[in-house]
Protein backbone atom coordinates (compact mmCIF):
# COMPACT_ATOMS: atom_id res chain seq x y z
CA UNK A 1 0.00 0.00 0.00
CA UNK A 2 2.64 2.33 1.00
CA UNK A 3 4.37 1.49 -2.43
CA UNK A 4 1.48 2.60 -4.57
CA UNK A 5 0.87 6.06 -3.11
CA UNK A 6 4.18 7.19 -2.66
CA UNK A 7 4.88 8.12 -5.86
CA UNK A 8 1.18 10.08 -5.75
CA UNK A 9 1.45 13.85 -5.89
CA UNK A 10 5.12 13.52 -5.67
CA UNK A 11 6.86 16.64 -6.99
CA UNK A 12 10.15 15.52 -8.35
CA UNK A 13 12.04 18.83 -7.84
CA UNK A 14 11.36 19.12 -4.16
CA UNK A 15 10.69 15.51 -3.81
CA UNK A 16 7.61 16.91 -1.64
CA UNK A 17 3.67 16.14 -1.84
CA UNK A 18 1.67 18.39 -3.69
CA UNK A 19 -2.07 16.61 -2.80
CA UNK A 20 -4.29 19.21 -3.26
CA UNK A 21 -8.55 19.26 -2.81
CA UNK A 22 -10.09 18.16 -6.00
CA UNK A 23 -7.04 17.98 -8.02
CA UNK A 24 -5.93 15.00 -10.07
CA UNK A 25 -3.32 13.63 -7.61
CA UNK A 26 -6.25 13.93 -5.31
CA UNK A 27 -8.38 11.90 -7.55
CA UNK A 28 -5.57 8.98 -7.90
CA UNK A 29 -5.79 8.97 -3.87
CA UNK A 30 -9.29 8.57 -4.34
CA UNK A 31 -9.04 5.81 -6.26
CA UNK A 32 -6.18 4.44 -4.49
CA UNK A 33 -8.63 4.63 -1.34
CA UNK A 34 -11.96 2.47 -3.30
CA UNK A 35 -9.58 -0.20 -4.68
CA UNK A 36 -8.48 -0.55 -1.54
CA UNK A 37 -11.89 -0.99 0.27
CA UNK A 38 -13.28 -3.36 -2.98
CA UNK A 39 -10.47 -5.48 -2.62
CA UNK A 40 -11.47 -6.11 1.15
CA UNK A 41 -15.24 -6.66 0.14
CA UNK A 42 -16.09 -3.49 2.56
CA UNK A 43 -18.78 -1.16 1.60
CA UNK A 44 -17.55 2.12 -0.36
CA UNK A 45 -19.59 5.57 -0.29
CA UNK A 46 -18.51 9.23 -0.50
CA UNK A 47 -20.50 11.00 1.32
CA UNK A 48 -21.99 14.51 0.54
CA UNK A 49 -19.11 16.50 1.07
CA UNK A 50 -16.55 13.93 -0.49
CA UNK A 51 -15.25 12.04 2.12
CA UNK A 52 -14.46 8.62 1.23
CA UNK A 53 -16.03 5.54 3.88
CA UNK A 54 -15.77 1.71 3.45
CA UNK A 55 -17.39 -0.01 5.82
CA UNK A 56 -17.32 -3.58 7.48
CA UNK A 57 -20.62 -4.45 9.07
CA UNK A 58 -23.84 -2.34 8.71
CA UNK A 59 -23.24 1.07 10.37
CA UNK A 60 -26.67 2.31 10.72
CA UNK A 61 -26.81 0.42 13.90
CA UNK A 62 -25.21 3.63 15.43
CA UNK A 63 -22.45 2.24 17.32
CA UNK A 64 -19.62 1.95 14.78
CA UNK A 65 -15.78 2.33 15.62
CA UNK A 66 -14.27 4.30 13.08
CA UNK A 67 -10.47 4.91 12.15
CA UNK A 68 -9.03 6.53 9.43
CA UNK A 69 -7.81 10.24 8.76
CA UNK A 70 -6.50 11.86 5.26
CA UNK A 71 -5.46 11.98 2.11
CA UNK A 72 -4.72 15.48 0.80
CA UNK A 73 -1.42 17.30 1.53
CA UNK A 74 0.44 20.92 2.33
CA UNK A 75 2.67 22.14 -0.14
CA UNK A 76 5.78 19.87 -0.69
CA UNK A 77 4.43 17.64 2.49
CA UNK A 78 5.79 14.68 3.92
CA UNK A 79 4.60 11.11 3.41
CA UNK A 80 3.24 10.51 6.47
CA UNK A 81 0.77 13.41 7.47
CA UNK A 82 -2.73 11.73 6.66
CA UNK A 83 -1.70 8.90 4.67
CA UNK A 84 -0.19 7.21 7.83
CA UNK A 85 -3.65 6.81 9.48
CA UNK A 86 -5.09 5.73 6.14
CA UNK A 87 -2.65 3.03 5.36
CA UNK A 88 -2.51 2.04 8.75
CA UNK A 89 -6.42 1.31 9.25
CA UNK A 90 -6.76 -0.70 6.49
CA UNK A 91 -3.16 -2.87 7.29
CA UNK A 92 -5.14 -3.23 10.95
CA UNK A 93 -7.99 -4.52 9.32
CA UNK A 94 -6.12 -7.14 8.26
CA UNK A 95 -3.96 -8.01 10.98
CA UNK A 96 -7.42 -8.70 12.36
CA UNK A 97 -8.72 -10.47 10.07
CA UNK A 98 -5.48 -12.67 10.13
CA UNK A 99 -6.10 -13.09 14.27
CA UNK A 100 -10.00 -14.45 13.36
CA UNK A 101 -11.36 -11.50 15.12
CA UNK A 102 -15.12 -11.25 15.64
CA UNK A 103 -16.62 -7.76 16.36
CA UNK A 104 -20.13 -6.84 18.16
CA UNK A 105 -19.92 -3.65 16.34
CA UNK A 106 -19.60 -2.51 12.54
CA UNK A 107 -16.35 -0.86 11.61
CA UNK A 108 -15.40 1.95 9.40
CA UNK A 109 -12.28 3.40 7.57
CA UNK A 110 -12.60 7.24 6.62
CA UNK A 111 -10.29 9.33 4.24
CA UNK A 112 -11.43 13.03 4.90
CA UNK A 113 -11.51 15.15 2.02
CA UNK A 114 -9.22 18.73 2.03
CA UNK A 115 -7.76 18.10 5.34
CA UNK A 116 -4.69 20.09 4.96
CA UNK A 117 -6.54 23.49 3.62
CA UNK A 118 -3.60 23.86 0.88
CA UNK A 119 -5.95 25.06 -1.66
CA UNK A 120 -8.60 27.16 -0.29
CA UNK A 121 -7.25 28.25 2.74
CA UNK A 122 -9.37 26.57 5.71
CA UNK A 123 -8.06 23.29 7.25
CA UNK A 124 -10.76 20.44 8.03
CA UNK A 125 -13.04 21.48 5.13
CA UNK A 126 -14.40 17.58 4.99
CA UNK A 127 -15.21 16.86 8.31
CA UNK A 128 -16.06 20.84 9.14
CA UNK A 129 -19.12 20.47 6.47
CA UNK A 130 -20.23 17.26 7.77
CA UNK A 131 -20.31 18.72 11.67
CA UNK A 132 -21.73 22.10 10.63
CA UNK A 133 -18.83 23.99 11.66
CA UNK A 134 -18.64 25.45 7.72
CA UNK A 135 -21.60 26.44 6.47
CA UNK A 136 -23.17 25.92 3.07
CA UNK A 137 -22.57 29.89 2.83
CA UNK A 138 -19.42 30.00 3.87
CA UNK A 139 -18.65 26.91 2.01
CA UNK A 140 -19.51 28.94 -1.34
CA UNK A 141 -17.36 31.78 -0.32
CA UNK A 142 -13.89 29.71 -0.56
CA UNK A 143 -12.06 30.40 -3.49
CA UNK A 144 -7.94 28.87 -4.61
CA UNK A 145 -5.68 31.22 -5.83
CA UNK A 146 -7.23 30.75 -9.23
CA UNK A 147 -10.52 32.16 -7.95
CA UNK A 148 -11.99 28.96 -8.21
CA UNK A 149 -14.71 28.48 -5.65
CA UNK A 150 -15.12 24.74 -4.04
CA UNK A 151 -18.34 24.22 -5.37
CA UNK A 152 -16.74 24.90 -9.17
CA UNK A 153 -13.43 22.66 -8.27
CA UNK A 154 -15.88 20.46 -6.85
CA UNK A 155 -17.73 19.81 -10.15
CA UNK A 156 -14.84 19.70 -12.15
CA UNK A 157 -13.27 17.10 -10.46
CA UNK A 158 -16.92 14.84 -10.95
CA UNK A 159 -18.50 15.50 -7.68
CA UNK A 160 -22.67 16.97 -7.01
CA UNK A 161 -21.53 20.02 -4.58
CA UNK A 162 -25.37 20.68 -4.61
CA UNK A 163 -25.72 18.78 -1.38
CA UNK A 164 -22.45 19.92 1.01
CA UNK A 165 -23.96 20.66 3.98
CA UNK A 166 -24.21 19.02 7.75
CA UNK A 167 -24.74 15.75 7.98
CA UNK A 168 -25.70 14.73 11.26
CA UNK A 169 -27.41 11.50 9.58
CA UNK A 170 -24.05 9.97 8.81
CA UNK A 171 -21.92 11.32 12.07
CA UNK A 172 -24.80 9.90 14.10
CA UNK A 173 -23.31 6.15 12.83
CA UNK A 174 -20.02 6.85 14.85
CA UNK A 175 -19.89 6.10 18.11
CA UNK A 176 -15.77 6.02 18.34
CA UNK A 177 -13.76 7.77 15.92
CA UNK A 178 -10.09 7.37 16.86
CA UNK A 179 -7.16 8.55 14.26
CA UNK A 180 -3.98 7.31 14.20
CA UNK A 181 -0.94 10.42 12.98
CA UNK A 182 2.37 9.97 13.18
CA UNK A 183 3.63 12.68 16.06
CA UNK A 184 4.51 16.20 14.64
CA UNK A 185 7.03 16.80 17.48
CA UNK A 186 9.77 14.99 19.15
CA UNK A 187 8.07 13.55 22.57
CA UNK A 188 7.89 10.13 21.47
CA UNK A 189 11.52 10.04 20.56
CA UNK A 190 12.60 11.80 23.66
CA UNK A 191 10.54 9.61 25.74
CA UNK A 192 11.51 6.32 23.79
CA UNK A 193 8.27 5.39 23.03
CA UNK A 194 6.82 4.34 19.38
CA UNK A 195 3.01 4.89 19.97
CA UNK A 196 1.23 7.13 21.87
CA UNK A 197 -2.33 8.67 23.07
CA UNK A 198 -3.59 12.45 22.98
CA UNK A 199 -4.86 14.02 25.44
CA UNK A 200 -5.52 16.98 23.99
CA UNK A 201 -5.39 19.40 20.68
CA UNK A 202 -3.84 23.15 21.24
CA UNK A 203 -6.53 25.79 20.81
CA UNK A 204 -5.19 27.14 17.07
CA UNK A 205 -6.23 29.69 14.28
CA UNK A 206 -5.44 31.13 11.15
CA UNK A 207 -5.49 35.30 10.75
CA UNK A 208 -5.14 37.45 8.21
CA UNK A 209 -3.10 40.70 8.08
CA UNK A 210 -4.10 43.25 5.14
CA UNK A 211 -0.93 45.79 4.99
CA UNK A 212 -1.91 48.46 2.04
CA UNK A 213 0.72 51.43 1.45
CA UNK A 214 1.24 52.75 -1.89
CA UNK A 215 3.08 51.59 -4.57
CA UNK A 216 5.97 53.88 -6.35
CA UNK A 217 9.07 53.53 -8.28
CA UNK A 218 12.05 51.89 -6.04
CA UNK A 219 14.81 53.44 -7.70
CA UNK A 220 13.17 57.20 -7.57
CA UNK A 221 11.03 57.91 -4.61
CA UNK A 222 12.59 59.01 -1.48
CA UNK A 223 12.83 56.45 1.14
CA UNK A 224 11.40 59.62 3.88
CA UNK A 225 8.39 59.91 1.12
CA UNK A 226 7.58 55.64 0.81
CA UNK A 227 4.35 54.23 2.21
CA UNK A 228 6.00 51.25 1.99
CA UNK A 229 3.96 47.71 3.74
CA UNK A 230 6.46 45.70 3.81
CA UNK A 231 7.92 47.45 6.44
CA UNK A 232 5.20 47.05 8.73
CA UNK A 233 5.43 43.27 7.63
CA UNK A 234 8.59 42.57 8.31
CA UNK A 235 8.33 43.98 11.96
CA UNK A 236 5.50 42.09 12.58
CA UNK A 237 6.98 39.38 11.77
CA UNK A 238 9.37 39.90 14.68
CA UNK A 239 7.22 40.80 16.94
CA UNK A 240 5.26 37.75 16.31
CA UNK A 241 8.09 35.60 17.19
CA UNK A 242 8.64 37.54 20.14
CA UNK A 243 5.40 37.60 21.78
CA UNK A 244 5.18 33.75 20.98
CA UNK A 245 8.49 33.32 22.89
CA UNK A 246 7.37 35.33 25.81
CA UNK A 247 4.12 33.71 26.46
CA UNK A 248 5.52 29.57 25.61
CA UNK A 249 3.78 30.18 22.43
CA UNK A 250 4.17 29.32 18.84
CA UNK A 251 3.49 31.87 16.19
CA UNK A 252 4.38 31.70 12.60
CA UNK A 253 3.69 34.00 9.42
CA UNK A 254 4.41 31.40 6.93
CA UNK A 255 2.29 32.39 3.71
CA UNK A 256 2.85 35.99 2.20
CA UNK A 257 1.41 37.40 -1.19
CA UNK A 258 2.52 41.01 -2.23
CA UNK A 259 1.21 43.49 -5.02
CA UNK A 260 2.15 44.50 -7.62
CA UNK A 261 4.67 41.71 -6.81
CA UNK A 262 7.71 43.69 -8.92
CA UNK A 263 11.35 43.66 -7.82
CA UNK A 264 11.41 47.15 -8.75
CA UNK A 265 8.38 48.80 -6.92
CA UNK A 266 7.02 49.48 -3.66
CA UNK A 267 4.33 47.25 -3.21
CA UNK A 268 1.03 48.34 -2.44
CA UNK A 269 -0.07 45.30 -0.77
CA UNK A 270 1.87 43.14 1.65
CA UNK A 271 -1.24 40.45 2.52
CA UNK A 272 0.50 38.14 5.26
CA UNK A 273 -0.77 35.26 7.22
CA UNK A 274 -0.45 34.17 11.09
CA UNK A 275 -0.76 30.94 12.25
CA UNK A 276 -0.65 30.93 16.09
CA UNK A 277 -1.24 28.19 19.09
CA UNK A 278 -1.04 27.94 22.28
CA UNK A 279 -2.00 25.21 25.28
CA UNK A 280 -4.69 27.40 26.44
CA UNK A 281 -7.13 29.97 25.22
CA UNK A 282 -5.87 32.84 27.47
CA UNK A 283 -2.42 32.22 26.60
CA UNK A 284 -3.60 32.08 22.65
CA UNK A 285 -5.91 35.74 23.27
CA UNK A 286 -2.75 37.39 24.42
CA UNK A 287 -0.32 36.41 21.50
CA UNK A 288 -2.59 37.62 18.88
CA UNK A 289 -3.56 40.64 20.57
CA UNK A 290 0.07 41.77 21.49
CA UNK A 291 0.96 40.77 17.29
CA UNK A 292 -2.25 42.97 16.25
CA UNK A 293 -1.28 45.93 18.37
CA UNK A 294 2.24 45.86 17.47
CA UNK A 295 1.21 45.71 13.51
CA UNK A 296 -1.09 48.72 14.40
CA UNK A 297 1.70 50.93 15.56
CA UNK A 298 3.82 49.63 12.88
CA UNK A 299 1.61 50.49 10.19
CA UNK A 300 0.78 54.05 11.29
CA UNK A 301 4.37 54.71 11.90
CA UNK A 302 4.81 54.12 7.90
CA UNK A 303 1.96 55.82 6.94
CA UNK A 304 0.02 52.01 5.91
CA UNK A 305 -3.30 50.97 6.50
CA UNK A 306 -4.40 47.49 8.04
CA UNK A 307 -7.17 45.82 8.11
CA UNK A 308 -7.17 41.69 10.32
CA UNK A 309 -9.71 39.00 9.82
CA UNK A 310 -9.65 35.69 11.56
CA UNK A 311 -9.69 33.77 9.16
CA UNK A 312 -10.33 30.46 11.28
CA UNK A 313 -10.20 29.45 14.84
CA UNK A 314 -10.65 26.06 16.42
CA UNK A 315 -10.93 26.60 20.31
CA UNK A 316 -9.07 23.39 23.04
CA UNK A 317 -10.16 19.79 21.92
CA UNK A 318 -10.24 17.95 24.90
CA UNK A 319 -10.38 14.47 24.13
CA UNK A 320 -12.95 11.97 26.11
CA UNK A 321 -11.50 11.00 28.83
CA UNK A 322 -13.04 8.10 29.30
CA UNK A 323 -12.34 6.87 25.74
CA UNK A 324 -8.47 8.23 26.03
CA UNK A 325 -8.12 6.06 29.45
CA UNK A 326 -10.06 3.29 27.39
CA UNK A 327 -7.59 3.39 25.20
CA UNK A 328 -4.71 3.17 27.93
CA UNK A 329 -6.31 -0.23 28.88
CA UNK A 330 -6.06 -2.09 25.87
CA UNK A 331 -2.90 -0.83 24.73
CA UNK A 332 -2.08 -2.60 28.13
CA UNK A 333 -3.13 -5.40 27.89
CA UNK A 334 -3.45 -5.93 24.20
CA UNK A 335 -0.65 -7.96 21.81
CA UNK A 336 2.16 -5.52 22.04
CA UNK A 337 1.46 -4.57 26.08
CA UNK A 338 2.11 -1.05 25.25
CA UNK A 339 2.50 1.52 28.24
CA UNK A 340 1.85 4.32 26.00
CA UNK A 341 2.86 8.21 27.07
CA UNK A 342 -0.50 10.69 27.23
CA UNK A 343 0.78 14.37 25.46
CA UNK A 344 -0.77 17.18 24.22
CA UNK A 345 -0.40 18.67 20.02
CA UNK A 346 -0.42 21.57 18.52
CA UNK A 347 -1.87 20.36 15.32
CA UNK A 348 -5.49 20.25 13.92
CA UNK A 349 -6.77 17.08 12.93
CA UNK A 350 -10.68 15.82 11.79
CA UNK A 351 -10.61 14.00 15.34
CA UNK A 352 -10.55 17.39 16.98
CA UNK A 353 -13.75 18.77 14.58
CA UNK A 354 -15.56 15.82 14.91
CA UNK A 355 -15.25 15.46 18.62
CA UNK A 356 -18.30 17.66 19.70
CA UNK A 357 -20.06 15.40 18.56
CA UNK A 358 -18.78 11.75 18.63
CA UNK A 359 -16.45 9.97 21.08
CA UNK A 360 -12.92 10.93 19.76
CA UNK A 361 -9.20 9.71 20.68
CA UNK A 362 -5.89 10.10 18.89
CA UNK A 363 -2.90 7.84 18.56
CA UNK A 364 0.57 8.97 17.54
CA UNK A 365 3.53 7.09 15.91
CA UNK A 366 7.03 8.48 16.90
CA UNK A 367 8.96 10.67 14.55
CA UNK A 368 12.19 10.82 14.92
CA UNK A 369 13.15 14.08 13.52
CA UNK A 370 10.19 16.10 14.54
CA UNK A 371 9.99 17.44 11.70
CA UNK A 372 6.48 17.65 9.77
CA UNK A 373 4.60 19.37 6.81
CA UNK A 374 8.27 18.66 4.66
CA UNK A 375 9.62 16.15 2.75
CA UNK A 376 11.49 15.09 5.81
CA UNK A 377 8.88 14.10 8.09
CA UNK A 378 9.74 10.54 8.88
CA UNK A 379 8.70 7.51 10.69
CA UNK A 380 10.51 4.39 11.29
CA UNK A 381 9.23 1.35 9.82
CA UNK A 382 8.98 -0.73 12.85
CA UNK A 383 7.33 2.27 14.53
CA UNK A 384 4.49 2.08 11.81
CA UNK A 385 4.32 -1.74 12.48
CA UNK A 386 3.76 -0.75 15.83
CA UNK A 387 1.06 1.56 15.26
CA UNK A 388 -0.76 -0.93 13.37
CA UNK A 389 -0.71 -3.42 15.55
CA UNK A 390 -1.72 -0.96 18.54
CA UNK A 391 -4.76 0.44 16.21
CA UNK A 392 -5.87 -2.98 15.22
CA UNK A 393 -5.91 -3.39 19.42
CA UNK A 394 -8.07 -0.76 19.98
CA UNK A 395 -10.42 -1.60 17.40
CA UNK A 396 -10.74 -4.97 18.67
CA UNK A 397 -11.06 -4.13 22.54
CA UNK A 398 -13.44 -1.24 21.51
CA UNK A 399 -15.52 -3.02 18.40
CA UNK A 400 -16.26 -6.64 20.94
CA UNK A 401 -17.64 -4.22 23.55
Amino acid sequence: MWRDLRPVGRHPGSGGYRRYAWTGADAECRAWFEEQARDRGLDYEVDRNGNQWAWLGDPRRGDAVVTGSHLDSVPDGGAFDGPLGVVSAFAALDELRARGARFDRPLGIVNFGDEEGARFGLACVGSRLSSGQLTVEQAHRLTDGDGMTLPQAMEAAGYDPDGIGADPERLARIGAFVELHVEQGRALDLSGDAVGIASAIWPHGRWRFDFRGEANHAGTTRLVDRRDPMLSYAETVLAARREAQLAGAVATFGKISVEPNGVNAIPSLVRGWLDSRAEDQQTLDTVVAAVEEAARDHARLHGVELDVVRESFTPVVEFEHALRDELARILGHGAAELKVPVLGTGAGHDAGILSGHVPTAMLFVRNPTGVSHSPAEHAAEDDCLAGVTALADVLEGLARR
